[in-house]
């Protein structure tokens, strides 16, 4: 072997060993990073359980208030209520009572209607009472007609049951009398339509 031959090997092993420490600090830092994207991987799986967890704490939390929503609604109606009761009950024991006079009943009565009315429009119920108004099949039941010179045709003449709104919804229609023009203006207007 020549010497150009042996310097040749030497270059050779000497390029060789530097590839396999470049191959070497290259794997470090591959390690390096893939043992960091692990730690950051492991980090996000953690922060995800938690996130589910507490989701799930929320939705179970969610379904207990909409369960008491649903079966406490009427708790704050119910406490505005109890003082009607209790009036209507002395009312009746009032009546019961040696001396009662008719006078203090309906007084009595008035005051308690008075004060159940107040109760319900706290909570959106409003009564309908539409006597004097225009009919409006919305709103109100015809009952019947009633021919009638001092109201205009379909004004609410009387009202036989008030309606009930509950939040602008309508709950019960009030039921109405409505007139209707006499015979003799029908057939006055009859002849003015035909005349013009």
């Amino acid at each position: 072997m020549s010497d150009n031959d042996v310097n040749d090997e030497i270059n050779a092993s000497n390029e060789g060993a530097q590839d396999e420490q470049e191959i070497t600090v290259d794997d470090i830092d591959m390690v390096e990073r893939l043992q960091q994207t692990e730690a950051k991987l492991a980090e996000a799986q953690d922060q995800i359980l938690r996130l589910k967890a507490e989701m799930e704490n929320l939705r179970r939390r969610s379904a207990r208030e909409v369960e008491n929503a649903h079966k406490y609604a009427l708790e704050r109606f119910v406490q505005e209520l109890l003082p009607v009761i209790d009036s209507l009950e002395m009312g009746r024991d009032a009546g019961m009572a040696e001396g009662a006079t008719l006078e203090k009943l309906q007084e009595g009565t008035d005051l308690t209607l008075k004060m159940l009315l107040s109760t319900i429009e706290k909570f959106g119920i409003k009564a309908l009472h539409p006597e004097g108004e225009p009919f409006d099949p919305e709103l109100h039941q015809a009952m019947t007609m009633l021919e009638s010179s001092e109201h205009a045709p379909n004004t609410v003449m009387n009202v036989m049951q008030k309606g009930y709104l509950l939040n602008e919804r309508l709950m019960r229609p009030a039921m109405v009398v409505v007139s209707k023009a006499s015979a003799d203006e029908e057939q006055s207007g009859t002849n003015i339509d035909e005349q013009a």
